[in-house]
């Protein structure tokens, strides 16, 4: 196997001789055959090829093969957005009658979609501390739970999932384990290795990096055992009449059946698919990946330790820090760095958050995260604001929190535009 830093430039379209040295863009919804035999077979799924870009597309499928490698799975897709992607990954084995047992710390999104959305679809949810004992995580499972959802850094909350514990719960209970690696990255963790059967990504953040292209991926491990849980999973382990009795587990194997199911199914029917064109700005995003991800890390350390010591912080979580209630599992799970987000309080409360902000100079106030320019945003005012005072405790996201998103800028001027926000409260 390859390095992992060789596979952010290599991985997924490997050209042979004459073609395209860079990955094309196939910018065509429809795909020409010669005979109706040769395309019947590809809609009874009996050969692989493409006929309409709304289920699949070859510029798509390279960059989705160039995922699946980074985070050592065994197939992958891309989606619109990360929250189709996480969508699609639960909808995909849990359906209506359903439960879910979920990270509490969740993006604000993703928990408005768990929460409320998907309760209309009738999945429901239990939400459960990601610090919580062995045995509170075991009590949140029900009969009919079919999945567990976590984030391996939580957004904005920045906690380190333990992702050991959350597998062992999972497969104690015949489920798999479903991780957002959005922030950490394949570069800095493989949830895989550690136990996870199901990887998701928001590729609109560090993956792209450059706020390009929106945009999401699912990647199947390929290890989860479908058909030993077959009462779990009917519609895996089941024919499915809307593909002439068709059994993915079956048919595609450990290796292969999620993935296809997905595609077969959700995305003919929802449609969430990621263009070509975003798809190749995402494999630009992805070339420099290893080389950006390692001074995203560098650059929050450094603003982490310096914010630690301001007197007008009252408090930093990043797990790089020593003392961090989430160090150690940061240093289990991501030796080589975590992510280039953090969070901060501001003496003052809310009000003292919003004047910081206001005072900065360099550093904009945006919706996004995980791009090679620093922003930062005040969660409790924006993303998380359809929760109430409960649920944003809950999901650790308190009034005077700060998200700061730390690009790869020079790290000197960083710094100077933090302190003279923070500075601005003394006046």
């Amino acid at each position: 196997m390859k390095k992992i830093e060789t596979t952010c430039v290599h991985g997924g379209y490997v050209p042979k001789n004459g073609e395209p040295r860079q990955t094309p863009i196939i910018q065509s919804t429809t795909f020409k055959y010669d005979s109706s035999e040769e395309m019947a077979k590809l809609f009874d799924l009996e050969a692989s090829g493409y006929f309409y870009s709304r289920l699949q597309n070859p510029t798509c499928d390279y960059v989705a093969a160039k995922i699946a490698q980074l985070e050592g799975g065994s197939a992958a897709m891309l989606t619109s957005s990360g929250q189709a992607a996480n969508f699609y990954a639960v909808f995909n084995i849990a359906t209506c009658g359903d439960h879910v047992v979920a990270s509490s710390t969740i993006y604000g999104g993703t928990y408005n979609l768990f929460a409320v959305t998907m309760k209309k679809m009738g999945v429901e949810f239990t939400f459960v501390a990601p610090d919580c004992s062995e045995e509170e995580l075991n009590a949140a499972f029900r009969p009919n739970t079919k999945a567990v959802f976590g984030e391996t850094i939580a957004n904005p909350a920045v906690n380190v999932l333990d992702i050991e514990k959350f597998a062992k719960a999972a497969h104690a209970h015949g489920v798999p384990l479903i991780v957002d690696n959005t922030f950490a990255t394949p570069v800095n963790c493989r949830p895989i290795e550690w136990g996870a059967d199901i990887v998701t990504h928001s590729t609109t953040k560090y993956m792209d990096g450059h706020g390009s292209a929106v945009g999401g991926a699912i990647v199947d491990s390929g290890k989860f055992d479908w058909m030993a849980h077959a009462e779990k999973f009917p519609g895996l382990c089941k024919p499915d009449d809307s593909y002439h009795g068709i059994v993915y587990a079956e048919k595609f194997g450990k290796e292969g059946a999620f993935i296809t199911k997905a595609t077969a199914q959700l995305m003919r029917d929802f449609g969430s698919v990621q263009s070509p064109q975003s798809a190749f700005l995402l494999n630009l995003g992805l070339e420099s990946l290893h080389v950006r991800m390692q001074r995203h890390c560098e650059n929050a350390q450094k603003i982490a330790e310096f914010l630690q010591s301001h007197k007008n912080v009252s408090w930093v979580t990043y797990c790089g820090l020593k003392g961090d209630k989430c160090y150690e599992l940061g240093q289990k799970y991501l030796s080589n760095g975590s992510c280039g987000v953090l969070s901060f309080g501001v003496k003052g409360g809310r009000k003292a958050a919003e004047k910081v902000m206001d005072s900065l100079r360099l550093i904009p106030i945006e919706t996004h995260v995980a791009d090679a320019r620093s922003c930062c945003l005040h969660p409790a005012s924006a993303t998380h604001r359809q929760m109430n005072d409960e649920e944003l405790v809950a999901a650790g996201v308190k009034p005077e929190l700060i998200r700061l998103s730390v690009g790869i800028e020079n790290i000197d001027d960083l710094i100077a535009d933090i302190k003279q926000a923070l500075d601005a409260l003394d006046k």
